[in-house]
């Protein structure tokens, strides 16, 4: 219920309480009333101001005027609201709209910028590619000159089968493959049938358990170690090619990176140590084989020499030359510190992909495997194809020959593993793996002691007896590289899984 004014009939703003007649007053009107006639306006006793007291009031609410009861009036309060409502609704319309246009401008301006960010991302990164593959061409081609007797040789960048038909195979590189084979020769015939002192022996072997892994040398984005190489004199360098396209260079004792190589644009097919020089070698089935350097951590060469996938790579003996094998039906045999391709060739009575590719130990003849389950023997001098081994029933994974320069090893799509007599010319033991069984890689020992079969596990043979020492299933996916440690002393293996396992006492 309002207080109202005894005087106006209205709801004062400032109420006030008249002591000597109980009324309710407007302060301001009580105050002029008495100061007019100094007495109470209801009974006429005297009143001053100072006996009035006040009335605390929150929020006062003023009752309509008479005027605003009528239908009419209710109506028209009910139009100023709804006006006021709809002006209202239209300013936030368009504050809104404004509002939209400006998170549209924003992201319009976001997504711009992203899309010139990957342009230049994706130039700058070919040009790095074209710069690494200029550089060496420009540095190291351009000096070497061409016999008189033979057609001025081509760079590195040029057709393949320019290279081959242009290059050749000079007298002087014949006889020093020669005078390296001889040299290789007498070494193995000096050390004979002897095993090393240091080798470990086949009941030590047996109890090798896993005592390293590493899972972080490729990227998780693209998961798959899919190719492996120890370093002959200094087996704890360890190099990796990987799904990533990356290849790197792994200190084992140190246990972290010594680099990350980039540059091919499709996966790492093969890896390959020199023993003697910071270098090392991959192959890609983007066509390319890039020489690198670990000190430099770049690529200081690419050789061009095939028109299809690279599928296999072996270093020469020498360590100047690297032999290529292709899914273009090509072999191809190069000069590391040119580039050149010095001889091309390829089997024109049976057009078929070659799948890998292994020097023999003495350098003159090498074996390459190929999609249709054939074995071929090749003598690198006449760059003829000398022997055949038919047995296999699909495509060759995986070739291997001894130290002692008598035993091929070759694994296929067949789940079998064969041995082969090279002096013999047939196969004198195949052993049957587990059904689908995947044979990624074949390695022997330096000694031609051991035997280590990689793919959908990991299996080490003792030669000659040719019978199972060892059998590791760590991987969590196919093992696609397994090499021995200098004198056996450790095994190391990679895997789909992405990680690089090492195995010992």
């Amino acid at each position: 219920m309002s207080l109202v004014c005894a005087i106006s009939n209205e709801v004062p703003e400032h109420p006030c309480v008249s002591p000597v007649s109980n009324q309710v007053f407007e302060r301001r009107l009580i105050e002029k009333y008495i100061a007019e006639n100094g007495a109470d306006p209801i009974n006429g006793q005297p009143l001053s101001e100072e006996q009035l007291v006040d009335i605390k009031v929150y929020h006062p609410i003023r009752p309509k005027a008479p005027s605003a009861t009528s239908i009419p009036a209710i109506l028209k309060s009910l139009q100023d609201e709804w006006d006021a409502v709809m002006l209202h609704s239209f300013t936030l319309r368009q504050q809104l709209q404004t509002t939209r246009q400006e998170l549209s401008h924003a992201l319009y301006q976001h997504d711009a910028a992203c899309r010139v960010i990957a342009r230049l991302t994706k130039e700058v990164t070919a040009a790095r590619e074209a710069l690494a593959t200029l550089k060496p061409q420009a540095g190291l081609i351009a000096p070497q000159a061409a016999p008189a007797s033979q057609p001025a040789a081509v760079g590195a960048g040029s057709e393949p089968m320019e290279i081959s038909e242009l290059v050749g195979m000079t007298p002087e590189i014949i006889q020093k493959l020669q005078d390296k084979a001889t040299v290789l020769t007498t070494e193995r015939k000096k050390r004979g049938k002897t095993v090393p002192e240091e080798l470990v022996r086949a009941e030590d072997l047996s109890k090798y358990r896993q005592v390293a892994s590493h899972a972080g040398l490729h990227s998780a984005s693209i998961p798959g170690i899919l190719c492996l190489d120890l370093c002959p004199t200094d087996t704890n360098k360890v190099l990796t090619g990987g799904a990533d396209k990356n290849v790197v260079v792994f200190d084992r004792r140190e246990e972290q990176i010594v680099a990350t190589l980039k540059g091919h644009t499709k996966k790492v097919s093969s890896v390959i140590c020199h023993p003697t020089q910071s270098v090392v070698f991959s192959a890609s089935p983007d066509s390319t084989i890039r020489v690198w350097s670990v000190t430099g951590a770049n690529c200081v060469q690419v050789i061009r020499a095939h028109e299809a996938g690279v599928t296999g790579l072996s270093l020469h003996a020498t360590g100047d030359y690297l032999l290529s094998s292709s899914e273009d039906q090509y072999w191809a045999f190069s000069d590391i510190h040119t580039g050149r391709v010095l001889t091309k060739v390829t089997d024109e009575t049976a057009a078929c992909a070659l799948t890998c590719a292994q020097f023999h130990p003495d350098g003159l003849i090498f074996g390459t495997g190929t999609a249709d389950s054939q074995i071929k023997i090749w003598d690198l001098k006449e760059r003829t194809n000398v022997a055949n081994f038919p047995g296999h029933s699909g495509p060759v994974t995986a070739i291997a020959f001894s130290e002692n320069g008598y035993y091929l090893a070759t694994g296929a799509q067949d789940s079998s593993l064969k041995l082969w007599d090279l002096r013999k010319l047939k196969n004198f033991k195949t052993i049957t793996l587990d059904n689908n069984y995947e044979v990624k890689s074949l390695v022997f020992d330096q000694s031609g002691t051991y035997l280590a079969v990689g793919g959908s596990d990991i299996r080490v043979y003792i030669c000659k007896q040719w019978s199972e020492v060892l059998n590791f299933s760590d991987h969590s996916g196919v093992v696609t590289g397994v090499a021995f440690g200098e004198h056996a002393q450790f095994l190391a293996s990679t895997g789909m899984d992405r990680s690089l396992k090492f195995y010992s006492l």
